[in-house]
């Protein structure tokens, strides 16, 4: 285990926050549409601090622990690309105005990192007292990766979310976004407005994101600092990511068959993981390095296999995936 001081975490903690401060800030005093040329900039940034991180970790822990935090990174990159997907869904389907996504977007994000956070102190705590986690956590991925592949071409319903069902039934909403508020007061009555149950929305799908997530780096790495630094900067970029590929998210058609690929090699690699500790040591395990090395040529294949093929179909469409089978519009319709 690496000995990360307590001086460590927090100087970490506080740029995370620092950051995240500066998106609340800009969403909050500049609402407006976000182009392509910000959004690269943006996402330029946060790569090279990500990248910057993971330089500065390597060299003062070790090349093991720089490439168990990039593997962890570019697996939760990965992950959060498919969150991408619903991030969109979301925003169409309760009509967000251009102007208040950036918002929706950084609160959704550090919904997401408390989140994660939670999850990682559990999820650390709980392998530290049961090896037999790596086992449970493996079989998570593999019955994830198993559904996500069945129902690969369809998109999550977010209309019967059962938090976001829940707030319509019982909180009295706003017809319209009130300039992008959480409350209105409307003929003297307190209101929530749709920005407020957009929130919801995205607070539980990243609620089931983290479920997956949080396992998945568990698979290249036990070490709780790597794992909550890799979700950490893998999210912070996640705003800048929405605005700048939203128009390419249609184009990645194999994404979800890729990640759920991913998700099953991680949860093989947990599960052997588990059989060399508690039952055998001579069931081999997979080194890191050689997991990152998959998880890259998995990206890389089913982004490639992507564009060639949309370019060939234009009207094909890429499609979030869903852990269960979705009622389609046309069906309820009929």
């Amino acid at each position: 285990m690496l000995d990360i001081s307590p001086l460590t975490w927090a100087v970490t903690i506080g740029l995370i926050v620092l950051l995240l401060a500066v998106d609340l800030l800009l969403a909050a005093l500049r609402p407006h549409h976000v182009g392509f040329k910000e959004a690269t900039a943006w996402s330029v940034f946060y790569i090279a601090v990500a990248i910057g991180f993971g330089v500065w970790f390597g060299a003062a822990y070790g090349n093991s622990a720089g490439t168990e935090y990039f593997a962890g990174y570019i697996i939760e990159k990965s992950l959060s690309v498919d969150n991408l997907f619903v991030f969109v869904i979301i925003m169409a389907t309760f009509a967000v105005p251009d102007h208040h996504q950036h918002k929706v977007l950084t609160f959704g994000i550090l919904l997401a990192l408390v989140m994660r956070a939670i999850f990682i102190l559990l999820g650390a705590a709980l392998i530290n007292s049961f090896s037999f986690m790596f086992l449970l956590f493996g079989l998570l991925l593999v019955y994830t990766a198993i559904q996500l592949f069945r129902h690969r071409d369809e998109d999550p319903d977010i209309e019967t979310n059962l938090m976001v069902r829940g707030a319509k039934k019982f909180l009295p909403v706003t017809k319209d976004y009130v300039g992008g508020k959480l409350f209105a007061k409307v003929d003297g009555k307190r209101l929530v407005t749709p920005l407020f149950i957009v929130l919801i929305a995205i607070g539980s799908v990243d609620l089931l994101f983290a479920l997956d997530s949080i396992p998945a780096v568990f698979g290249v790495t036990q070490e709780a600092y790597i794992v909550f630094t890799a979700n950490a900067f893998a999210l912070l970029g996640l705003r800048a990511l929405f605005f700048l590929v939203k128009g390419l998210l249609d184009r990645l058609v194999y994404l979800s068959t890729g990640l759920s690929l991913i998700l099953l090699f991680i949860g093989f690699k947990l599960i052997m993981h588990w059989l060399h500790v508690d039952i055998n040591t001579s069931v081999p395990e997979i080194p890191t390095p050689l997991s990152l090395g998959v998880v890259i040529g998995v990206l890389v294949v089913v982004t490639v296999a992507s564009l060639i093929k949309t370019r060939g179909k234009p009207h094909e469409k890429a499609h979030a995936g869903s852990l269960s089978a979705t009622k389609s519009k046309d069906s309820e319709d009929a």
